[in-house]
Parts: C-alpha cells; structure tokens; sequence
C-alpha cells in the first residue's frame, strides 16, 4: 500500500514531554514531505497553537484542530468549521456548574473558563501546554453562565475537568443522557471533551482526505491517547506511540518508540523509506 497522507497528533505525540520540538522530528517531517506525502496534524489544541507549531515544521496544509470542530491553513478561511450553538453552549455550561469541575469554554481565537481550583490543577496544565496569551487570550470569570448572558458563545470545544475519574464518568453519563446531540469524548480518566454533533478526529480526517483526493485507507496515523482509538482503527496504517496506554497499542497496527525517544521520525524514517515518491511512481505508470 502507497500512502499519500501523515496525521499526526500533537501532545504526547509529536512533541517531547517538555512541549520540545525534536530537530529530528522536524528532519522526518521534511523527508516525507519530499516524498510527496501530505502531512497534516490532527489536534485537542486551538487553531492558533497547532498553526506555530505547523510554522515550525514548515508545513502548508489544512490542519485539524479543536478535536475536529476546525480544518484550516488560515484561522479565517476555514476548509470546515462546527459549533455547539449559543443556546446549547449556555444549557450545557448550567448544567455542569451544578458540579464541581472546571468548564473551558474552547473558541478558535480565546477561551473562557470559570475560576475554580483543583488538586493537580489540569486544566492551568493544559493552558499552558497550548496557549500563547499574544496570539490566544484565556479568560477566567466567577460564573460562565452569567458571562455568556451578556457574551453568548457558539463554542467549537468545551473541555471539563474533574477531581477524580468517579465524578467525570458521572457527570459524563449525565451529559450523554441530558443532550444526545452532542459528542462527548474522554481525553484522560478526568477530563472529558464536549463536541458538536458528529465531530470527532477521525470524521475530521476523512472530510479533509475527500477535500484533497485521498482516500482512509491511504493515510497513515501516529497517535497516543484513548480519545485517538477510533482513527487509528480506522486509518490504513495507525501507528501508537511507546508512552501510549495499552488500549492504544492494541488498537494500533504499529508501535514505535516513545515521544521522548524520537519515535515519531523513527517510525517515518523506517516505514517510508520503503516508499518511492509519488510523483515518480505515478510517472512510471504513464510509460
């Protein structure tokens, strides 16, 4: 099998555990790319933190981001765009500050969550794994649903974060009950992720590989997390990383070295140096 497409997950994935970019990683990037294959990232993270770190791989395509909600090169022209609306957001954010979590309310230029400390702090983590305050401003208020009253919100993503697996399966349940119509996916044993309808990673890759003329089955996915199952099953080659869970390796067609041990240019550098560049090959046929 010839494969035309690269998606690779971000955190956990293609940067180290420091949030480093590997020069190594970057070398791979450019040798796939030299072989023709279409390379994108496929991302929880907002527009404009996964479009700096395309920038620093030197990449010029659509990128997936908020888990599939937005497909863009340019934050203004998105190739695909999908919003939980304002009055589902507002439902959603009163029933969730019955509980004690932290709601972050996800749109491509800022984001707004309530001001609530947690033992472990997750959701300050993920900020600071995917935020710069020049580019992505992050809001803090005292009641979410008091602020969207005045600044309603058509969020693309809204992360929930929780004090321990028990309560996030609980309120969970309640949300997947409550409103059918959303897509609620589990991220990590606390925090959970809620999508507008028939948004996920893998839909995401599709609509973009229909876009660009290339089919599931000719696209290659390197990821880590449980929320990436699904497109790595559905991938034609799903690649996990070392640093992945169990559930992710068994679901993966190929295992690589961890994202500390460079395993993201390794797996490229050993899987597509087998593979001719595309345009050659498609040369050859026409003699």
């Amino acid at each position: 099998m010839m494969y035309k497409m690269l998606a690779i997950n971000v955190d956990g994935t293609l940067l180290k555990s420091n949030g480093k970019l590997p020069k190594d990683t970057k070398d791979a990037i450019q040798y796939v790319l030299d072989k023709d294959v279409y390379v994108t990232l496929v991302t929880s993270r907002n527009f404009s933190s996964a479009k700096k770190i395309a920038k620093a791989l030197k990449l010029d395509s659509y990128i997936i981001t908020h888990s599939g909600s937005f497909i863009a090169k340019d934050i203004d022209e998105p190739l695909f765009e999908r919003r939980i609306s304002e009055e589902q957001t507002f439902n959603l954010v009163q029933v969730l500050e019955n509980y004690h979590c932290s709601i972050r309310l996800v749109h491509e230029r800022y984001s707004i969550g309530n001001r609530l400390k947690q033992k472990g702090n997750l959701i300050a983590k993920a900020i600071l794994n995917s935020n710069d305050p020049l580019f992505y401003p992050s809001q803090f208020v005292d009641s979410l649903s008091d602020q969207l009253v005045d600044f309603p919100m058509a969020a693309p993503k809204i992360e929930v974060y929780f004090a321990s697996s028990d309560k996030m399966t609980e309120v969970k349940d309640i949300i997947n009950k409550s409103f059918p119509d959303v897509n609620v996916v589990v991220t990590d044993e606390k925090v959970f992720e809620i999508l507008p309808n028939l948004v996920s990673k893998e839909r995401a890759i599709k609509q973009l590989g229909e876009h660009i003329g290339i089919a599931m089955e000719e696209t290659v996915v390197i990821a880590d997390s449980i929320s990436d199952i699904p497109m790595l099953k559905q991938a034609g080659l799903g690649v996990a990383m070392w640093n992945s869970p169990f559930e992710v390796k068994q679901a993966a067609d190929w295992v690589t070295r961890s994202n500390n041990e460079n395993g993201v240019s390794f797996m490229i550098r050993e899987h597509f140096r087998k593979q001719q560049r595309i345009k050659f090959l498609r040369e050859l046929t026409k003699k």
